[in-house]
């Protein structure tokens, strides 16, 4: 239920960013968080590779999560003290690329653990 919850206060946030609603960041952010702690939750146990694999990518997708929820905070305003060009060139929406890669990681992640998890099944 908390992981369904943080991933709908994802979607919110990110869509009220886009009207430059100034509380979108902090629902973004909470989702994030949220939907983070319940991933990292659930563990895999046994001794198939592919699955290990997979894992240590769902991981690497929640860090990008959480790195672009502190993006989209950035893109409140130049909180790092860039200069403005820099600021421009690396920071100013990105957040949204970052979430994009996050996202497809997390699409082929649950895909492929799924098959793995049926043909073990299967194989069983």
């Amino acid at each position: 239920m908390i992981l369904l919850l943080g991933a709908v206060m994802m979607v919110v946030g990110s869509g009220a960013n886009l009207f430059m609603q100034a509380w979108a960041p902090w629902v973004f952010a909470m989702g994030v968080i949220a939907f983070v702690l319940m991933q990292l939750k659930q563990r895999y146990e046994g001794g198939n590779i592919v699955i290990r694999r997979l894992r240590r990518m769902v991981i690497m997708s929640d860090v990008l999560l959480l790195l672009s929820a502190v993006l989209m905070f950035a893109n409140m305003g130049n909180m790092f003290g860039l200069d403005a060009l820099t600021y421009i060139k690396y920071v100013h929406n990105n957040w949204v690329v970052v979430l994009l890669v996050a996202a497809m990681l997390q699409l082929y992640t649950s895909h492929r653990i799924s098959k793995e998890l049926e043909k073990l099944e299967i194989e069983n």
